[in-house]
């Protein structure tokens, strides 16, 4: 596998900027290319403390509405947004066992999408209404769900998730496109400026602007940051759009952490994540102390998209900002949501400190175009224990 180290930066060799190409990348509603694509793979859509025992959840993700429900047994279900009779949104009615009885006239679905009641019906014909059913897993917290077509493929599980230790979950949305936080994830260089003032200069990663190499393997693209006087930081970016990361967890150590960015539609994604802590007994507690603490500090500030929108309107600057418990994540945030919801990749001039993101662009139009002509999708595949590796390691 060759490493990449630099590509060709004129206008006339950059991949990828023409509008309607690149609006491919963008659309992601049920008939467009990468809605399409990304429905050919597990997504989280919610967190499991979403879904309480009995409870029914409405969901937006990839463009559709979709139902989740946790039946009396514990187990999620995942079905149709509405009720096939009248069309009202079925998240409104009652769990019933492993059913889910419709609020306005009570006909019952099964986890199938069958419907097995209308008892309003002196002749009954539920074997002629059946809804859509999606496969679901429950997986680090996470409610996964298969929304395409056809058999769903193997699910990933990561064993480097899975040690002896805590994981924890969390979620944002970001107003802006999905592929602006996915081609973020490949440009390490940000972090010399988006995060110059942040909890990064305790461990260097924002004291020098690294020198990026990476390359494309059977199941991610890994990324590695090289920086002076510090060991390589290795990323790790799981096709098609999940990347694991390790990050300083102050007492507590390096966690290992995995975020998946799902586009809930074309002006929106919500970021699911999940991190994995290798402590245990009264570290736990400890660390615990510490995060509560952290909301603590959080509770009667604006929220992060409140102070986002101020930055991007002029009425404050991100330097304003540094005290913030969220301080990354607000950073992040005014710097994908101001490229606009959807980049205009048109306009853009790449240097050679870009090739990791020319290099990912590539490989995302490579699997469009064969998703658009038919032609087979490369198979991605995880096999072992993968670590992310920190910049003070």
């Amino acid at each position: 596998m060759a490493t990449i180290v630099a590509q060709p930066s004129s206008p006339q060799e950059r991949p990828g900027t023409a509008d309607g190409e690149w609006l491919d990348v963008a659309r992601i509603g049920p008939g467009a290319l990468a809605g399409r694509y990304l429905r050919g793979f597990w997504q989280p859509v919610a967190l499991a403390s979403e879904i309480p025992v009995g409870r029914a959840l409405p969901i937006e993700m990839v463009g559709e509405h979709f139902t989740l429900y946790r039946g009396q047994g514990g187990e999620v279900h995942a079905i149709d947004f509405r009720c096939a009779h009248r069309g009202t949104q079925l998240s409104t009615g009652w769990v019933e066992g492993d059913n889910l009885r419709c609020f306005y006239h009570g006909w019952v679905y099964g986890p199938d999408g069958q419907c097995v009641e209308q008892p309003a019906e002196p002749e009954p014909f539920c074997q002629r209404i059946h809804i859509g059913r999606y496969p679901v897993r429950e997986y680090l917290g996470l409610i996964f769900a298969f929304l395409g077509e056809g058999e769903p493929p193997e699910f990933t599980r990561f064993p480097e998730m899975e040690g002896e230790g805590i994981v924890e979950n969390s979620s944002y949305v970001r107003m802006c496109n999905y592929f602006n936080q996915l081609e973020s994830n490949m440009d390490e260089v940000h972090v010399s400026f988006v995060h110059r003032a942040s909890d990064f200069t305790d461990t260097g990663l924002n004291n020098d602007i690294p020198t990026i190499t990476g390359e494309e393997t059977e199941y991610r693209i890994v990324k590695y940051g090289h920086r002076r006087d510090q060991p390589v930081r290795v990323s790790h970016f799981f096709w098609p759009n999940s990347l694991l990361i390790a990050l300083s967890a102050g007492p507590a150590g390096i966690s290992q952490n995995l975020a998946w960015r799902v586009p809930i539609d074309d002006a929106r994604h919500r970021s699911f994540n999940a991190s994995f802590l290798p402590i245990t007994g009264e570290a736990v507690e400890r660390h615990r102390e510490r995060q509560a603490a952290r909301l603590k500090s959080l509770e009667g500030l604006p929220t992060s998209q409140e102070v986002t929108d101020a930055v991007l309107c002029g009425e404050l600057h991100v330097d304003d900002l540094r005290a913030r418990p969220d301080a990354v994540n607000v950073q992040d945030n005014v710097a994908q949501a101001g490229q606009g919801i959807i980049v205009d990749r048109s306009i853009e001039h790449l240097g050679r400190s870009d090739h990791m993101v020319a290099y990912f662009r590539r490989i995302w139009q490579r699997e469009l175009r064969a998703l658009q002509e038919g032609r087979p999708l490369k198979q991605w595949r995880k096999t072992g224990v993968t670590l992310a590796t920190y910049g003070a390691d």
